[in-house]
């Protein structure tokens, strides 16, 4: 009973200090450079329906369903989305705009666990009609799901979504 006991206890202890050394906040961002004016790219990204047409995650589940609510483009549009295991479900509504700057949003996954990330497009005249575009999300790591951050980078595994949906907005508006 006292061996029980003892690897209870180092359990615990073991938890506690994984949850005190884990990563209590993410960010992971990618930027491109395109070849159209700041204006132009703005009233293109600021729209939810768009990222269909260039977001990662409609090509990863075609079949899934996608339902909007209020004017697309304006602070307060919800895009919500049911789909597969490689997409989830959740919801995106935009929270603030500056014109030709940013589109901030709040990203609500319900499955397949519970979070919140805050989200941005943000554009940039590069000169010459060409712009940046950052795109970029940011949260909290909530106990127990931070101790798992020990073991994943969230960086590496969703970059990889955001520079190919990058690369397809780039190729979809230099046309």
């Amino acid at each position: 009973m006292t061996i029980l006991l003892y690897i209870l206890i180092g359990l615990v202890v073991l938890i506690a200090i994984l949850a005190m050394i884990a990563p209590k906040t993410y960010s992971v961002s990618r930027s491109t450079s395109i070849s159209k004016p700041v204006s132009e790219v703005f009233q293109y990204v600021r729209s939810l329906k768009n990222q269909d047409e260039w977001g990662p995650w409609a090509k990863k589940d075609p079949n899934m369903t996608k339902e909007f609510q209020g004017t697309d483009g304006e602070v307060g549009a919800i895009s919500g989305w049911k789909g597969n295991k490689d997409v989830g479900e959740g919801e995106q509504e935009i929270m603030a705009i500056k014109e030709n700057e940013v589109v901030e949003t709040k990203l609500r996954f319900f499955k397949p666990w519970k979070a919140e990330s805050d989200a941005y497009i943000k554009v940039n005249d590069e000169g010459n009609g060409s712009t940046k575009v950052t795109w970029g999300f940011s949260g909290k790591n909530k106990f127990p799901f931070s101790i798992m951050m020990l073991f994943m980078n969230m960086d590496k595994s969703v970059g990889k979504d955001f520079e190919q949906g990058l690369s397809d907005l780039k190729s979809t508006l230099e046309k």
